[in-house]
């Protein structure tokens, strides 16, 4: 029995919609698996079923062994903790910080304000990110926000992370780093990762478990697949172009980001409720300094009806800059 098995699942939806047909596979606890298939295919009726927005028309989906279909509504809310959800529009609210974007999901769920504290700054080194925990959203790359995206489902210690076109609309280097950084958590601290995705190049080169979808069937399953979908195969389209950018800058300064996140990960793996080693509690007393905590401090209303750099700019013809403070911390 895995970690994740889908046992004869099918579903209908009300309209009549046949999304998946009798579907049946497991995953096991730890695994790095690509979803591929057209859109349309069925693929997000099988998240949707896993964080049960939805039950199986017929079959069984089960997380652990347990019957997703007879958990009781007000258990739904834990189940979901255990699910860090990553999107390709990223979903960050404007106009809270990048510190505060992570931690309200922290505060959705009533941690305290001592973990908080501890936490974030924690996942965002992982991510390569501290030194901009008071930036706004739309101060950041496309890359970074994604980036923020990743802290935000890692906050609360999930065991299965959900990106769904985590790369879709990222550049080539970013997403390069985006699955790189995936694969990080996947392999060092065993999170189960489920990655959708379209970008062939990429499933190509990390050579991990595919599982195909087709017109709501389950065509393939292959241990260490490439990117070839069952309508390329049948009209024989097997050639493609790889686009060789030369981004070696961009790459270099994202690489050495990530790095900072290493003894980070350790960190947050090996985490046990209060205790926190000298470098974590480092990391904490860096941000301390800033105005983060002492904002956090305001309801999530107060947070969310600041004005957006876009308001502030149409008002005053001025985006607002934000100025970290430096601190010999930061350089370590």
């Amino acid at each position: 029995m895995g970690y994740i098995t889908f046992e004869n699942v099918s579903k209908t939806y009300p309209n009549g919609t046949l999304a998946l047909h009798d579907i049946s596979f497991s995953i096991g606890e730890g695994e790095f698996v690509f979803l591929i298939g057209e859109s349309g295919a069925g693929k997000s009726t099988v998240f949707r079923l896993l964080t049960r927005e939805e039950n199986p028309t017929a079959g069984r989906v089960s997380v652990e062994g347990f019957d997703l279909a007879q958990l009781e509504d007000r258990r739904i809310p834990y189940l979901r903790r255990k699910i860090g959800m990553i999107f390709q529009d990223f979903r960050l609210i404007d106009t809270l910080t990048v510190g505060e974007n992570v931690a309200l999901a922290m505060e959705m769920i009533g941690e305290s304000p001592k973990k908080i504290k501890q936490r974030v700054p924690l996942v965002l080194s992982i991510v390569g990110l501290r030194r901009k925990m008071s930036h706004y959203p739309t101060q950041l790359s496309g890359g970074e926000q994604q980036r923020v995206c990743i802290a935000r489902s890692l906050v609360n210690k999930p065991r299965l992370i959900i990106a769904d076109e985590p790369t879709g609309d990222l550049d080539p280097v970013n997403g390069e780093a985006i699955m790189a950084l995936l694969e990080r958590i996947n392999r060092e601290n065993g999170t189960t990762v489920i990655t959708c995705t379209h970008d062939r190049d990429i499933v190509d080169r990390m050579n991990r478990r595919v599982i195909e979808i087709c017109d709501g069937v389950l065509v393939r399953d292959d241990a260490e697949g490439l990117y070839i979908l069952e309508s390329e195969r049948r009209n024989g389209r097997f050639a493609r172009e790889i686009c060789a950018l030369d981004h070696e800058e961009q790459a270099r300064i994202i690489h050495e980001e990530l790095e900072e996140g290493r003894d980070a990960l350790r960190q947050f793996r090996d985490e046990n409720g209060d205790r926190i080693d000298r470098r974590a509690q480092k990391m904490r007393d860096t941000v301390k300094r800033d105005d983060f905590y002492t904002e956090l401090r305001k309801n999530v209303s107060a947070r969310r009806s600041r004005q957006t750099d876009e308001e502030t700019l149409s008002r005053t013809g001025r985006v607002p800059v934000i100025r970290l403070k430096e601190s010999e911390d930061d350089e370590s």
